[in-house]
Order: C-alpha cells, then sequence, then structure tokens
C-alpha cells in the first residue's frame, strides 16, 4: 500500500513539474492555434469578398480565398510545433515524401483536380451559364477542384468529373439556347406571307428576346415548294418547354392562314385549323 501511495506521488510531482516547466508554454501555443485559426478563416472570407467586390468569378474568387486560408493555417500549424520544440524540417521532407508516393496512387483523382484548377483558371464557363458538354448538359451549379455540378432542365443533378470536360469541346449558350427549325412550303403557298406570319408570332412572344433578333428566311429549297427556316433564342433553363410552346404557337398561327405545307412526294397540304385554333382566333 505505502510503496502504490509513493508511486502515485512520484507521478503527480513529474506532472507538477511537468506543468510548471512547460504548462504556459503549451498554453500559449494552444492559444497561437486558435487565433490563427481564426484568422485564417476571416481573412480568406475577406479576400473572396475582395474578388467578388472586383466582378471576379465566384468559383474563382472562393478559390483564392480558400488558398490564402490554407497557407496561413500551414503557417500557423509550424509556428505552433516550433513552440514545442519540433523540428519542422524532418516534417516537410516527410510530407514532400507522402505526397510524391499519394501522387502516383492516386494518379486518376488528381487528374480531376489538375482539370479542376484549369477550369477555374480558364474560366470556358461561369455560375448560371448552360453548358453541353460530353456527359451531360445543363445550367452550371457549383464548379470544384474534383467535379462540375450542373442542373438539368428536369431539376436533375449532373455531376461530371473535371477530367472529363477539359479537352472536349464545351457549348456554352449562356443564358440563351437558340432554336432551330424547318418548315416546308408548298409551291402553291405564299412564302413572303408565311415569313411574315411566322415573324408576327415570334416577335409578339414575351419569351423570345429582341435581340439577338429571330432569323426566318427560305432555308433551302426542294422538289414541289421550298424549305423555310427559323432561327430564335429562348431561356436556357427552358428550352425545351418554350420550344414545344412556340411550336405550338407557329402551327396554330399557320392552320388559321389555312397555309398548305409540302407532303411526301412533293404534294401539298393545307393545315385548316381545329375547333380549338377557332375559338382562339375568334
Amino acid at each position: 500500500m505505502d510503496e502504490e501511495l509513493r508511486t502515485v506521488q512520484a507521478l503527480l510531482e513529474k506532472l507538477i513539474e511537468f506543468s510548471v516547466a512547460y504548462g504556459f508554454q503549451i498554453i500559449g501555443a494552444v492559444i497561437v492555434l486558435l487565433i490563427g485559426l481564426k484568422v485564417a478563416s476571416w481573412l480568406g472570407k475577406k479576400v473572396s469578398g475582395l474578388c467578388l467586390k472586383k466582378d471576379l468569378d465566384q468559383t474563382l474568387a472562393f478559390f483564392i480565398g480558400n488558398i490564402v486560408k490554407i497557407v496561413i493555417v500551414a503557417f500557423v500549424i509550424i509556428i505552433t510545433l516550433g513552440n514545442f520544440g519540433i523540428s519542422t524540417a524532418p516534417l516537410i521532407a516527410l510530407a514532400g515524401a507522402s505526397a510524391f508516393g499519394a501522387t502516383l496512387a492516386l494518379q486518376g483523382p488528381l487528374s480531376n483536380y489538375g482539370a479542376g484548377l484549369s477550369i477555374i483558371l480558364t474560366r470556358p464557363f461561369t455560375i448560371g451559364d448552360t453548358i453541353e458538354v460530353k456527359g451531360g448538359s445543363g445550367v452550371v451549379h457549383e464548379v470544384k477542384l474534383a467535379h462540375t455540378q450542373l442542373i438539368g432542365e428536369d431539376g436533375e443533378l449532373i455531376t461530371i468529373p473535371n477530367k472529363r470536360i477539359v479537352g472536349e469541346v464545351i457549348v456554352n449558350s449562356h443564358s440563351n439556347r437558340i432554336v432551330e427549325t424547318r418548315i416546308p412550303l408548298a409551291r402553291t403557298g405564299d412564302a413572303d406571307k408565311a415569313i411574315a406570319l411566322l415573324r408576327k408570332v415570334l416577335d409578339e412572344d414575351a419569351v423570345v428576346p429582341d435581340e439577338p433578333r429571330p432569323q426566318i428566311g427560305v432555308h433551302d429549297f426542294t422538289y414541289g415548294g421550298v424549305i423555310l427556316g427559323l432561327r430564335y433564342w429562348v431561356p436556357s433553363q427552358r428550352y425545351f418547354q418554350e420550344r414545344y410552346r412556340l411550336n405550338t404557337a407557329l402551327l396554330s398561327a399557320l392552320k388559321a392562314d389555312k397555309t398548305e405545307l409540302l407532303g411526301a412526294g412533293g404534294t401539298a397540304i393545307a393545315l385548316e385549323p381545329s375547333s380549338a385554333d377557332q375559338e382562339e382566333i375568334s
């Protein structure tokens, strides 16, 4: 029993001796670490906010802010380890060797990070743009180092690895996307009248922008008539919805005018307005 008490007493003496010798050093190092982490987080947000005020791309602004935060945190950790008397040189060498090994082991995933860095720096598209790339199409929701996320027209979330984007053909429609339509007009039909009718429908539609102006004209010639071509722009996020709606409006206008379209074998087909079309016209 006495031996156990002497052991406990010796441990307490060692603990008190250690606390007296290193207590303030430990407390100071912990305080420096906590303050450094707070400063790193605050400064990272400040840098991101400053970049956004300078009209820098949102993804690039957050990327720069995170880089500043990581650099400050690294310096704080080095200072904290130095306060404990730990030499950082071996740790730096170990980190370098580990990074080299990780590079070989994670070559596939790391290629996504390299591609993500390329996207962030070159900015072929920004958040809010509508892009079409190998693997999917939609509105850019978020650009990260590993992947890019798109929101499809039906609300689905599409995640594309960045290495699948870099080096591919990217179609960036920004906020509007073009609709191209062909209408075969019979030889007996009045092309000028049909063009004027179709242009009126598009010009009066609130969704179709004034600039760039819709383009309508004779796209090509064919046996028994001509092919009218239409090119107009609609919001990218509602591409199919607006295309189908406008196609219906264009068809109703042609029906109301009893325009003759070109059928198979070059025969003329007269469009007759339906009862619903007649009610709308009246």
